[in-house]
């Protein structure tokens, strides 16, 4: 026995959705035998954009029952049945947390009609349920009310179920490790089996082939699988607007960490919420002026081609310059902690040696600015970290040259690396960014046995 249902609701997200309509159509394969349809009070104001598509308006639920005063009827209408709907998981859910707000327990075996109808009767642009019904002549009347779009489910799934073959797909979909009621509906079964139990990142694609999510995992197949099941409203938009996964794999957790980042930033995909800001970095370099004075000076870290050290903001990158020139008794006015100045004034730094006002000669100034910057770079990391790479004959790295983050790249073990320059035959070659610091500071900390300086590479 089968109980075709269609709900109307709030349209509040998963948690925060109550039921506004209800039509269960109970199905014993051949024809109807029983129905239930009723409107339900929810207990909150609806929207207005959710009375326009349903025509379901404050004053028609007022005095219509309210969930806990039909939820019998619909235990008694789905016991021992089996759940069918056209995107099965959201009915399913949005009952399943009714059912939890009043104590109960809710739990039935499902089947979709849009992922059967993908399986049954494949080739079709649209699997939603107005241009299914069109394009197979169903009758569907009162579209967006529970009991025409439930009506309609009905007359699809008797088409479903006299199709050929129909036996051992509705076998395998109800086979509870078939997974086909947790897939996303507009996602084919294929695409989820292809994913590897490796690590790497993966991309969730809308219909249309756009990069809607970017995630990481050192489980793939497990991590995405954790997505359907996951309840909450951003993850069922999330799910329910796939229908096409990729994946690259990455060997490790922190190359994966890394690819996500720079993809992320890439393609800004519209589910991601985290490492999409573009965040405002500031670098350190030095030139010299028309009189020869070698100025060391800070800019947007994208303004700088070959920057020295990079901050995570201005005040950070000013105390530094302060220190500098505290420490190396550089001008104020030429480390740029002054503008528009004739000579150095500055609140706090008192030791410039008078380059400002021409009583020391460029040379024996460049000179401190030389021997500053060079300590600077000698405190800088120069290491690699090596990691698992994506098949047992290869190895992982990641490049830190000059204290910056250059990127990650795969070597096969068989291969001879004993210089910087043979790396970079491998590298792929990324930008630095407050989350790559963040990933690879966290990573250093916790496996700093994983570093190996560059002096010192042999991989």
């Amino acid at each position: 026995m089968y109980s075709i249902i269609d709900i109307e609701t709030t349209g509040n997200g998963i948690k925060g959705n109550k039921i506004t309509e209800i039509s269960i159509f109970n199905f014993d394969g051949k024809e109807i035998v029983d129905e239930f349809t009723s409107l339900v009070n929810p207990e909150c104001e609806i929207p207005y954009f959710i009375t326009g598509l349903t025509g379901i308006d404050d004053t028609m639920v007022r005095d219509a029952p309210k969930w806990e005063e039909i939820a019998d009827k619909v235990l008694e209408m789905t016991q021992d049945t089996i759940f069918v709907a056209h995107s099965v998981n959201f009915d399913y859910n949005v009952i399943k947390n009714e059912f939890l707000n009043i104590g109960i327990t809710y739990t039935r075996k499902k089947l979709c009609t849009v992922r059967l109808s993908r399986k049954l009767i494949p080739g079709f642009n649209s699997y939603s349920l107005g241009k299914l019904c069109s394009s197979l002549n169903i009758p569907l009347t009162d579209r967006h009310r529970a009991r025409g779009d439930a009506h309609a489910t009905v007359l699809l799934f008797k088409r479903l179920i006299t199709t050929e073959g129909a036996e051992a797909v509705f076998k395998t979909f109800l086979n509870s490790r078939s997974q086909e009621a947790t897939l996303p509906p507009g996602l084919p079964k294929e695409d989820f089996e292809k994913l590897p139990n490796s690590a790497g990142i993966y991309y969730f694609r809308d219909k249309n082939g756009a990069i809607i999510y970017i995630g990481k995992a050192i489980n793939i197949k497990k991590r995405v699988l954790g997505h359907f099941y996951n309840k909450s409203n951003k993850e069922n938009l999330l799910c329910k607007a796939t229908h096409q996964i990729d994946y690259e794999l990455s060997g490790s957790e922190l190359v994966a960490l890394l690819m996500e980042s720079d993809a992320i930033k890439q393609h800004y995909p519209k589910f991601n919420i985290s490492q999409k800001r573009n965040s405002k970095e500031y670098a350190i370099f030095t030139y010299k002026d028309r009189n020869n004075i070698t100025h060391i000076a800070y800019n947007n870290v994208k303004m700088v081609a070959d920057p020295i050290c990079t901050f995570n903001n201005i005040t950070e990158c000013r105390s530094f310059l302060e220190e500098l020139c505290q420490s190396h008794k550089l001008c104020p006015k030429f480390c740029h902690l002054q503008e528009n100045t004739l000579s150095c004034s500055h609140y706090s730094i008192s030791s410039c040696q008078g380059i400002c006002r021409e009583k020391e000669t460029n040379i024996i100034y460049n000179k401190r600015v030389e021997e500053a910057i060079k300590e600077v770079k000698e405190k800088n990391l120069n290491i690699i970290i090596t990691e698992e790479g994506r098949q047992p004959n290869e190895k992982a790295f990641v490049l830190i040259n000059d204290g910056q983050y250059k990127g990650f790249g795969f070597i096969e073990k068989s291969e001879q690396i004993t210089s910087l320059e043979d790396l970079e035959i491998y590298l792929e070659r990324k930008k630095e960014n407050l989350d790559t610091k963040r990933i690879i500071a966290g990573y250093l900390k916790k496996f700093p046995q994983k570093s190996i300086p560059l002096s010192q590479v042999s991989i």
